[in-house]
């Protein structure tokens, strides 16, 4: 009954949790939105210690459920280990734990949390790696899926499905996503839980605390035979039966040993009530030889984690825009600064709380949002200006961000932040170039930065003349600094081509008008 209640709740969380980054039209984060805040690294980045208590007193309560029933990427791996077992069973069996990776990872961890070395967390963090696998492997899928219903509705003269871009956002996450994703279906496939028990920093932490939970699998040494069936099964490879010892730590409470036991010898109780059991019945109690932990040492490791997202600032956010063009072909332009979402405070603060699980990416209505490929910032969101600009009314990654790196905004904060200043280049203007008038920047500013001046001063290339062919004195952009928010709606409707004339840079530190 327990392993059925447990994969019933593990199944409702992952296809929740899954359904939130496959979800382009954005309607279901106002209903499932709640499960990527509740899990557990994004919490503690975003300093949310109503959830960081709960999963605490969680896991101290009953051991590591977090692993086995919230956390996507635990399930994603039962559900690769259940397909191995189907080829063969009783295929697992114990190994000690490996403490010195575990904790080794964990400290390397932490210190690239302090040091702001956003790729490494985020390509160990275990919600991201999971939002990363399904943005880029499973979300194409699913968006061909929905055209080829969507064209076969509008044969059909139905308006049910609408049609959606399919497109590669970046071709190293797609690239890590896809090797992660291999790697994890080999370790799960022939070992179960490895990653969670050797490499995963939250399977670590999560671990620690178990050793002290209320509830967990004990062994009667009286019932049992000990015919191994609960150590072949045990994807965790936690239980020695040949000592009835049981390593806490790496139990994540899947309660599979319970249900292939032939004699009923394990129960999910608690220590001293099993123990006081067993005297009562006459048998003397087992001394409990779990190993020997240095308490001093995990505390430490585990405070600092909690305390490694405590460098936060207020953030306010803003972006405006016009009119819907696009334009295709475009090269995006090397910017000295990148430009992060409104309500992202700073370059610090995002880098130091975005856990790259590519949610903002997944919602982004307009194709702004991407995973960067900077090193240092790998698989972190950027803004680019490509395939569309950040619309006013428009704050789905503010909205969606669990880990506090997207602060939540409403539409006038974002119309009041600068989170980034347009650059006119003078070459590639198509007044300057070709003669032409234009003026598609001034017309869909939408915070008025930009005006339309005489062109006097510069002598075209081509007859020196500083009228357009109808005669007319030709106009190029003046940009005002102070009012320019960044919105990206002059570089993306820029007909300029391949080069765009206008560009935005991105602002270190957002300010507010």
């Amino acid at each position: 009954m327990l392993r059925k209640i447990r994969i019933s709740l593990a199944l409702i969380f992952f296809t929740g949790i899954t359904l939130l980054f496959l979800d382009f039209t954005g309607t279901l984060h106002a209903w499932l939105g709640w499960m990527a805040k509740v899990q557990f690294l994004p919490a503690v980045m975003a300093l949310n210690a109503g959830v960081i208590i709960a999963l605490v007193l969680l896991t101290l309560i009953f051991g590591r459920v977090y692993c086995s029933v919230i956390c996507p990427l635990g399930v994603m791996q039962d559900i690769m280990a259940w397909l191995g077992k189907k080829q063969k069973k009783n295929r697992y069996s114990y190994s000690p734990a490996k403490s010195w990776l575990r904790y080794g990872v964990l400290v390397l961890f932490i210190a690239a949390m302090v040091a702001g070395v956003g790729s490494f967390v985020a390509l160990l963090a275990p919600y991201s790696s999971y939002g990363r696998i399904v943005s880029n492997l499973f979300a194409p899928v699913y968006g061909w899926s929905n055209n080829l219903l969507a064209l076969l509705a509008e044969r059909a003269d139905s308006y049910a499905f609408y049609e959606t871009d399919v497109w590669l956002r970046s071709l190293p996450t797609f690239i890590i996503a896809a090797v992660t994703f291999v790697l994890l279906f080999i370790l799960a496939w022939r070992n179960g839980r490895t990653y969670c028990n050797t490499i995963c920093p939250v399977g670590t932490v999560l671990g620690f605390l178990s050793r002290f939970s209320w509830l967990r699998p004990v062994i009667d040494t009286d019932k049992c035979i000990s015919c191994r069936k609960c150590e072949r099964n045990c994807k965790a490879s936690c239980i020695d039966i040949a000592n009835h010892r049981i390593d806490y730590s790496r139990c994540v409470a899947c309660m599979d040993c319970i249900g292939n036991c032939p004699k009923d010898a394990i129960s999910y109780v608690h220590p001293k009530k099993a123990a006081s059991e067993a005297h009562s019945a006459g048998a003397a109690p087992k001394a409990d030889k779990t190993e020997a932990v240095d308490a001093s040492r995990r505390g430490f490791l585990t405070a600092s984690l909690m305390t490694a997202a405590a460098v936060t600032v207020k953030a306010q956010e803003i972006k405006v825009d016009g009119g819907l063009a696009k334009i295709e072909d475009k090269v995006i332009p090397e910017r000295r600064t990148p430009i992060v979402p409104p309500g992202a405070v700073s370059l610090r603060h995002f880098a130091q709380h975005c856990t790259g699980c590519q949610l903002c990416v997944s919602v982004c209505p307009n194709g702004v949002l991407r995973p960067a490929t900077d090193l240092m910032r790998l698989m972190q969101p950027e803004m680019s200006y490509e395939r569309g600009y950040c619309r006013p009314e428009c704050t789905k990654c503010s909205e969606v961000c669990p880990a506090g790196a997207i602060r939540p905004i409403d539409v006038a904060e974002k119309s009041a932040t600068h989170i980034g200043h347009a650059v006119w280049i003078k070459h590639n203007c198509i007044p300057v170039r070709d003669g032409q008038s234009c003026g598609n920047c001034a017309r869909h500013c939408p915070a008025g930065a930009i005006q339309m001046v005489p062109l006097k001063g510069h002598l075209r290339h081509r007859g020196g003349r500083e009228d357009g062919n109808d005669g007319k004195e030709l106009m190029v952009p003046a940009i005002n600094t102070e009012r320019c928010i960044g919105c990206g709606a002059c570089e993306n409707l820029c007909p300029a081509r391949p080069f765009t004339a206008i560009y935005v840079e991105g602002n270190e530190v957002h300010r507010t008008m």
